[in-house]
């Protein structure tokens, strides 16, 4: 059976992974929802505004939001379907995007209502990232310490070897 803390890194990445694919979504095409397609781009309007340096290197409101789009579609399938190491490289990334997403919200002056989404995801991405990096917990073996400073098993754990017979 597998153990509590797998069972949490399973739920939390699919879930994760999921909200992300279709944030991203939202982002990229109108399909899903035209108006939250439409209030997307009102919005990362705003942040270029905001942003005069983002205007300087050329980064529009139209390329900012498509790549943050595809960003979260690309780590969001890799926190759904993609095995090991990678679910915490994406996990990481998303992370970091959520901060962004986050300062771009405090910079335009939006209500917590407005963006109160990205900080439970930003909270859940990062619970999921460390337990993700919490090791295992091995059973404990019974030890004692020996008058040298080694650690010697208890007299009840040492086993004689079979076969052969200590004489003192």
């Amino acid at each position: 059976m597998a153990s509590p803390r797998t069972i949490t890194i399973v739920a939390l990445s699919v879930a994760l992974g999921l909200f992300f694919v279709f944030m991203g979504t939202i982002k990229l095409t109108p399909r899903l929802s035209r108006d939250a397609y439409n209030e997307m781009k009102r919005a990362y309007k705003s942040y270029v505004r905001a942003l005069p340096m983002l205007k300087k290197l050329g980064v529009s409101s139209i390329l900012l939001r498509k790549s943050i789009g595809a960003l979260e579609v690309a780590c969001g399938i890799v926190m759904t379907l993609v095995p090991g190491r990678p679910k915490d490289v994406a996990n990481f990334l998303l992370l970091l995007l959520v901060l962004a997403v986050l300062f771009f919200h405090q910079l335009v002056g939006d209500p917590l209502k407005r963006y109160a989404h990205a900080l439970v995801f930003g909270i859940l991405l990062t619970c999921r990232l460390l337990i993700a990096r919490q090791p295992e917990e091995q059973p404990p073996e019974k030890r004692i310490l020996s008058l040298n400073g080694d650690e010697q098993p208890l007299v009840h754990e040492a086993a004689p070897e079979t076969g052969k017979m200590k004489v003192s």
